[in-house]
Protein backbone atom coordinates (compact mmCIF):
# COMPACT_ATOMS: atom_id res chain seq x y z
CA UNK A 1 0.00 0.00 0.00
CA UNK A 2 1.09 3.08 -0.85
CA UNK A 3 2.10 5.96 1.41
CA UNK A 4 -0.52 8.38 0.44
CA UNK A 5 -3.07 5.78 0.57
CA UNK A 6 -2.24 5.48 4.43
CA UNK A 7 -2.19 9.70 5.05
CA UNK A 8 -5.68 9.52 2.99
CA UNK A 9 -7.20 6.60 5.42
CA UNK A 10 -5.37 7.70 8.71
CA UNK A 11 -7.59 10.51 9.99
CA UNK A 12 -9.60 10.84 13.07
CA UNK A 13 -12.64 10.08 11.77
CA UNK A 14 -11.49 6.47 10.44
CA UNK A 15 -9.90 6.00 14.10
CA UNK A 16 -13.58 6.94 15.58
CA UNK A 17 -14.97 4.44 12.93
CA UNK A 18 -12.41 1.95 13.83
CA UNK A 19 -13.96 2.75 17.73
CA UNK A 20 -17.39 2.05 16.92
CA UNK A 21 -17.34 -0.44 14.19
CA UNK A 22 -14.92 -2.51 17.00
CA UNK A 23 -18.54 -3.83 18.83
CA UNK A 24 -18.60 -6.11 15.64
CA UNK A 25 -17.07 -9.56 14.87
CA UNK A 26 -13.49 -9.71 13.18
CA UNK A 27 -14.05 -10.70 9.59
CA UNK A 28 -13.28 -14.51 9.57
CA UNK A 29 -11.69 -14.18 6.47
CA UNK A 30 -8.68 -12.57 8.74
CA UNK A 31 -5.53 -14.63 9.15
CA UNK A 32 -2.40 -14.29 10.73
CA UNK A 33 -1.06 -12.78 13.93
CA UNK A 34 0.38 -9.64 15.20
CA UNK A 35 3.88 -9.11 14.20
CA UNK A 36 4.17 -6.22 16.80
CA UNK A 37 5.04 -3.97 14.61
CA UNK A 38 3.70 -1.37 16.54
CA UNK A 39 2.47 0.16 13.21
CA UNK A 40 -1.56 -0.19 14.38
CA UNK A 41 -0.77 1.86 17.42
CA UNK A 42 0.40 4.99 15.69
CA UNK A 43 -2.82 5.47 14.57
CA UNK A 44 -3.28 8.53 13.70
CA UNK A 45 -0.30 9.13 16.17
CA UNK A 46 1.47 7.14 18.66
CA UNK A 47 -0.82 5.50 21.48
CA UNK A 48 0.98 6.92 25.08
CA UNK A 49 0.87 3.07 26.26
CA UNK A 50 3.10 2.07 23.34
CA UNK A 51 6.40 0.71 24.65
CA UNK A 52 9.53 -1.23 22.73
CA UNK A 53 11.02 -3.96 24.40
CA UNK A 54 15.05 -5.41 24.64
CA UNK A 55 14.29 -6.75 21.46
CA UNK A 56 13.48 -3.57 19.46
CA UNK A 57 9.15 -5.00 19.22
CA UNK A 58 6.04 -3.19 20.39
CA UNK A 59 4.39 -4.24 23.10
CA UNK A 60 1.31 -2.36 25.04
CA UNK A 61 2.30 -1.08 28.65
CA UNK A 62 -1.59 -1.37 29.63
CA UNK A 63 -2.40 -5.16 27.11
CA UNK A 64 -5.04 -6.67 29.33
CA UNK A 65 -6.60 -3.45 29.30
CA UNK A 66 -6.41 -2.36 25.42
CA UNK A 67 -9.61 -1.28 23.86
CA UNK A 68 -11.63 -3.32 21.39
CA UNK A 69 -10.39 -1.39 18.50
CA UNK A 70 -6.81 -2.52 19.45
CA UNK A 71 -7.68 -5.76 20.21
CA UNK A 72 -9.62 -6.69 17.27
CA UNK A 73 -6.82 -4.49 14.23
CA UNK A 74 -7.61 -4.82 11.14
CA UNK A 75 -11.42 -6.09 11.91
CA UNK A 76 -11.46 -6.06 8.35
CA UNK A 77 -10.02 -6.10 4.99
CA UNK A 78 -10.64 -2.48 4.62
CA UNK A 79 -9.39 -1.57 8.11
CA UNK A 80 -5.92 -3.06 7.17
CA UNK A 81 -4.09 0.16 6.63
CA UNK A 82 -1.08 -0.77 7.81
CA UNK A 83 -0.47 -3.98 5.40
CA UNK A 84 3.30 -3.52 4.75
CA UNK A 85 4.41 -4.52 8.40
CA UNK A 86 1.06 -5.78 9.82
CA UNK A 87 1.00 -9.94 10.49
CA UNK A 88 -2.64 -10.21 10.07
CA UNK A 89 -3.73 -10.68 6.03
CA UNK A 90 -7.41 -11.73 4.60
CA UNK A 91 -7.86 -14.63 3.06
CA UNK A 92 -8.57 -13.44 -1.04
CA UNK A 93 -10.53 -16.42 -1.38
CA UNK A 94 -13.15 -14.83 1.12
CA UNK A 95 -13.99 -11.67 -0.26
Amino acid sequence: MAIIDIKTKNTWSAKAKRTVTSLLPVDKSRKGKCSRCGACCKLPNPCPFLGIDDQGLSTCKVYWLRPLNCRKYPRTKSELITADTCGHSFDKTKD
